[in-house]
């Protein structure tokens, strides 16, 4: 995921390109959902020709299972990458792309004689494929933007979630009827005509990408796309699919080999100006991580069902694979229902507990199930799989949406499948283990019983994570999604002429801002600022910290305004940053839990890029630089006081991150020291929201004005 040395702020589009009419029409959704859908298509529509293919080919079946895994472990790493690669270089340009991959690999595959070809199909079509899901989020985030709503329609992600849901889950039964009246070759040409469609509707609906497509030098494009923690997270998760694909033989080298690659892997990406795998975030939004488990884990309970039910089926009870994909359609039709009322609400822990609750009955369910049972109640325990599908995907993509950094949705929209990947890999090798000696009644409730560990998993999980009960209830309180931002209120003239204050109207504050309310006029009544005497504290937008708040890209953004504003109106700025020097770090005891932990890390060296200040943040002759070695701005090592009293300052407008670090520790001693403060709150930042929420809502606003970049501008002219 981009953080720290990014400079792209691809979300920002200008109103003057703004989409007229609805700006989600079929024209625009429909190339978007045609597109996401391949990849989970052709995950599960191979399930039903592997039997045929052996048998075209004279290899036994068991051989054919490589290609599953190779499209599954093309796409985990493919997935990430491509979210990283359209936000680098425009998500129309690799949506198209993608596509066209696509195009290439149906060709490839229906003219393939060989496993080996085959197998090369499979790779094009999960690179291919991959592109779609990852590239829709950012071009719908996009939209959105574009079209100055606060949040795309719910129904447009849940049209996303949709078509891939039920795709995974009819693509049996699409498969039993192709490959039983055209044969097995069918899983593979059908993907020209649909991936021609589909770029012809891309072409047409999808504004080209906005920015010049900049490749740089080779070693610069390495550098912002971190191809090195790329190779690394795809060779560790080789080697993880290496060790799962053997089971239940142990491959201890292929675990050792996994294990050693991710610590590598860690390590690099903590270093990287612009991690692939932002380490720091992961363990920061736990939010996000949990919602990356949740998905894996119960993608992999339904992927279980989908490929051992279906193998079971076929061997077990004699049916073809036309008959057996036609049992799962009622999966399919019930994970697209499921998915449609989820996509509809604004909460997602009722719709989470529900989905695991359902998963734990599947499981127990398929227990009972055995050659004697009937076909019906066979049907019946696969649609509890299908109403659990549909509604855990849908909103485990809602809590991503909401949780996941804006500029790295490309990214972490890939991680999200990736995740669903690894659990397909651990379902294959599950069911692999189980039926390694034979397709038979107890190979399936072995199966069953490994699920009702996972939906046992997920079930606590779910329930215990807190952190979804509060979006919940902050995401209810927001607008609709869809709905457009509010905008500044008309200008109206103060009801006070008081000439060092200025009015501003309530509708201008974010959410998390509070400020006290003139209860006559309606407004609240802000202490105008005048420049010259000023200063502007960006503190500590630096890659080593940017890299662990959400949103990193956005509130650098902000923090570029309020600089502009500054330049503007001749208002002192002032950088600080934290660094350490050798002599620094060995004078830091080990009681001081923050400062000895970077010291061991060492993350906090002076000198290094990571200490910087951001490269987007350009100093002129006249600024103050600050270096500290403690967190307050004010720390004793600095002559922070001494300029700004040099300087004839006496009000100090405050951004930087953390909220809960540099901005917490500077704003309390600033109001010790009798300055005039206000607050950016939108340019500020904390690596948990709820830390940020609570401080700006109930402790910063007894100490200075929450104020956003946008109310500048009106502070200062009324102080003219």
């Amino acid at each position: 995921m981009p953080s720290a040395g990014d400079t792209r702020t691809p979300e920002r589009i200008s109103e003057a390109g703004a989409p007229r009419g609805n700006p989600f029409g079929a024209r625009f959704v429909a190339p978007l959902y045609l597109g996401a859908s391949l990849n989970p298509v052709n995950s599960s529509i191979i399930a039903t020709a592997l039997v045929a293919i052996a048998a075209a080919l004279h290899i036994p079946v068991g051989d054919t299972a490589i290609l599953i895994s190779s499209l599954y472990l093309t796409s985990a790493l493919a997935q990430p990458a491509a979210g990283r690669l359209a936000e680098e270089f425009g998500p129309r340009r690799i949506f198209v792309a993608g596509i066209t991959l696509v195009l290439v690999a149906g060709i490839v595959g229906s003219l393939a004689h060989s496993l080996t070809a085959l197998i090369v199909a499979r790779v094009l079509i999960g690179a291919g494929t991959s592109a779609g899901y990852p590239a829709a989020m950012l071009l719908i985030r996009r939209r959105a933007e574009q079209a100055g709503h606060a949040a795309p329609p719910r129904e447009v992600l849940g049209g996303l979630s949709i078509t891939g849901a039920a795709t995974v889950a009819v693509g049996p039964a699409i498969g039993g009827l192709l490959i039983g009246g055209a044969g097995w070759r069918a899983a593979f040409w059908i993907n020209i005509p649909v991936a021609a469609v589909a770029l012809l509707l891309a072409l047409a609906g999808i504004a080209r990408d906005p920015d010049p497509l900049r490749l740089g030098s080779p070693r610069a494009l390495a550098s912002r796309i971190d191809l090195l923690g790329m190779l690394g997270f795809g060779g560790s998760l080789t080697a993880l699919m290496i060790f799962l694909d053997a089971l239940p033989r142990l491959d201890w080298p292929a675990l050792a080999a996994a294990l050693v690659l991710a610590a590598a892997l860690a390590g690099w990406e903590l270093r990287a100006a612009q991690p692939f795998l932002d380490v720091r975030l992961l363990v920061a939004n736990g939010a996000l991580t949990r919602t990356y488990l949740r998905n894996g884990l119960t993608l992999m309970g339904t992927y279980v069902i989908l490929y051992g039910l279906t193998q079971w089926l076929e061997v077990a009870r004699g049916l073809s694979a036309y008959q057996a994909g036609l049992m799962l359609m009622p999966m399919g039709v019930l994970t697209a229902l499921a998915a449609r009322v989820v996509s509809r609400r604004a909460a997602v822990r009722w719709p989470l507990i529900a989905c695991a609750v359902l998963l734990l009955v599947g499981a127990m369910a398929t227990l009972f199930v055995g050659s004697g049972t009937p076909i019906a109640a066979v049907i019946c325990v696969t649609a509890v799989f299908g109403l659990t599908s549909g509604a855990g995907t849908v909103a485990n993509q809602t809590v991503l949406y909401q949780e996941a950094p804006a500029a790295a949705l490309g990214t972490a929209s890939g991680l999200l499948r990736t995740f669903g990947y690894i659990g397909s890999i651990a379902s294959a090798a599950i069911t692999g283990t189980a039926f390694h000696r034979g397709v038979s009644d107890s190979g399936l409730h072995s199966i069953a019983w490994v699920l009702v560990a996972i939906s046992a998993l997920v079930l606590v999980m779910t329930v215990l994570d807190r952190q979804l009960a509060r979006a919940d209830l902050h995401h209810t309180d927001q607008p609709p999604a869809g709905a457009r931002n509010p905008g500044p209120a008309p200008s109206t003239e103060p009801t006070r002429a008081e000439p060092t204050r200025t009015e501003i109207p309530r509708t201008e504050l974010p959410r998390t801002e509070s400020r006290s309310a003139d209860m006559t006029t309606g407004t609240h009544t802000t202490p105008a600022l005048d420049p010259a005497r000023t200063a502007l504290l960006l503190m500590d937008f630096q890659p080593v910290v940017l890299g662990a708040v959400p949103d990193p890209q956005g509130v650098l953004a902000r923090a570029g305004e309020a600089l502009d504003w500054a330049r503007a109106h001749g208002a002192h700025v002032v950088f600080v940053r934290v660094a350490l020097t050798d002599k620094d770090a060995a004078a830091v005891p080990a009681h001081n839990k923050t400062f000895s932990q970077a010291v061991a890390a060492g993350y906090l060296t002076d000198g290094t890029a990571a200490t910087a200040v951001h490269e987007s943040l350009k100093a002129e002759e006249d600024d103050l630089t600050v270096r500290k070695t403690r967190i307050s701005a004010f720390a004793s090592d600095t002559d922070l006081r001494a300029e700004l009293r040099a300087r004839n300052v006496d009000t100090l407008v405050l951004a930087g991150l953390s909220t809960s670090g540099v901005v917490l520790t500077t704003l309390r001693q600033a109001a010790d020291e009798d300055y005039r403060l206000f607050l950016l709150a939108d340019a500020t930042a904390d690596p948990d929201p709820e830390v940020h929420r609570v401080l700006m809502e109930k402790v910063f606003p007894h100490q200075a004005e929450i104020i956003s970049t946008a109310d500048l501008a009106a502070l200062s002219t009324a102080a003219q």
